[in-house]
């Protein structure tokens, strides 16, 4: 029993990133459906924080009460940039994206997220890279690559695709106009998926640098939800200058804020936090991929959306190049791994050689101390290991 614990621990990360790739792709199309309704973006991101802080401050007021950090203006200042990166820019600008291109055409462009958040990673050395290795070869000739498929589908849409089950199939409520946008109107979508892409890599480090700090996932995502929502209302406020945006009835419109609220804002944030703490911000970007091909199968059925070779050649290019970051990160895992464990046997036999040999003298060796700390499970006791 003890081997398949130990595969299903090891397991966990991929499986929690997985089924938020589930609730990510759920979220694009009920969205694209609320937005074509007329829902403003700016309204839904306020709600959906709303939502999200609602539903997630009860757990962290429970299980955190005795193991929350003390708030400091550091802390304060992080939380507040992480509310402003996520919930404000990334949504925002995503959403006008959304509107202006598509679900399956917005998922895919947002698979550039892995090799930027790379790319971010590096410049703050959080990632490594030596290019006489073969693993940092990969990784950098994958965000290359990830990069330039990008670039194709931004500037090169090519034929419609036909695809057998929406050859026959009539789309439900309408055709929807934004799907076939004009070239200005793609061109745009695409820079504030970028925009928003670059927001959401962003977040990720900061939130990986801020983890360190305030050790409380569940309190952290609750006060960025928080904090979050109180910028977005400032925002709308000064957006928006109609009262009847923020009506909202029991619709697509209360579904669409209540589903992404509690699903990918208040759980992703949590999830995406714990996997960050055991796994780093690139293993937890590289997942974006799956999103695409559900959203992509969901858009064709329910939406009946067009998709261009453009956009299929360009996603091919982010798969192959997101797939070679995340090889190249999962061998230098591997090369970490192996070098501790050829590294911690002769610490333990240094430091035992220390302690039998005078041990009056030993004293607290920071070696001893450092070998003994490398040999416990690394968890910060706050439930960093939970995933």
């Amino acid at each position: 029993m003890g081997g398949y614990g130990d595969l299903f621990e090891k397991a966990k990360p991929y499986i929690a990133m997985i089924c938020l790739q589930f609730g990510y792709a759920g979220m694009n199309v009920i969205t694209k459906v609320s937005l074509n309704g007329g829902m403003s973006h700016y309204v839904l991101v306020v709600y959906r924080h709303a939502f999200a802080t609602v539903s997630i401050a009860p757990f962290a007021l429970i299980f955190e009460r005795k193991v929350r950090p003390k708030m400091t203006w550091s802390s304060f200042l992080q939380i507040f940039v992480l509310a402003l990166l996520g919930p404000v820019i990334d949504q925002n600008f995503y959403y006008v994206g959304l509107k202006y291109t598509g679900p399956t055409f917005a998922c895919a462009m947002s698979n550039i997220l892995p090799a930027m958040t790379f790319v971010m990673a590096f410049i703050f050395r959080m990632e490594k890279v030596d290019l006489r290795k073969v693993r940092c070869q990969a990784k950098v000739a994958g965000t290359v690559v990830t990069v330039a498929g990008a670039m194709l589908m931004t500037l090169y849409k090519g034929p419609l695709m036909r695809m057998a089950w929406t050859s026959h199939g009539q789309p439900h409520g309408g055709e929807d106009p934004a799907v076939d946008p004009t070239g200005r109107e793609w061109f745009l979508g695409s820079l504030f998926i970028i925009i928003a892409t670059l927001a959401w890599a962003s977040l990720f480090i900061l939130q990986a640098h801020t983890l360190k700090q305030y050790s409380a996932p569940l309190s952290l995502t609750t006060l960025i939800c928080f904090v979050g929502t109180l910028q977005a209302i400032v925002v709308t406020l000064a957006m928006e200058h109609r009262p009847s945006v923020w009506t909202i009835g029991f619709d697509m419109n209360l579904l669409a804020a209540a589903y992404a609220g509690i699903v990918t804002s208040s759980i992703a944030y949590y999830v995406q936090g714990l996997v960050i703490q055991k796994t780093g911000p690139v293993f937890a970007s590289a997942f974006s991929p799956l999103m695409m091909i559900v959203v992509a199968v969901m858009g064709s059925f329910i939406l009946s959306e067009k998709i261009y070779l453009g956009g299929v050649l360009g996603s091919v290019l982010i798969v192959i190049g997101l797939y070679s970051v995340l090889w190249g990160k999962h061998k230098e895992t591997q090369a970490e791994s192996a070098a501790l464990r050829e590294a911690l046997p002769m610490a333990m036999a240094s430091c035992s050689s220390k302690v039998t040999g005078d041990a009056a003298s030993a004293g607290h060796d920071p070696e001893c101390e450092k070998a003994n700390g490398a040999a416990k499970p690394s968890s910060n006791g706050h439930g960093a290991s939970a995933v």
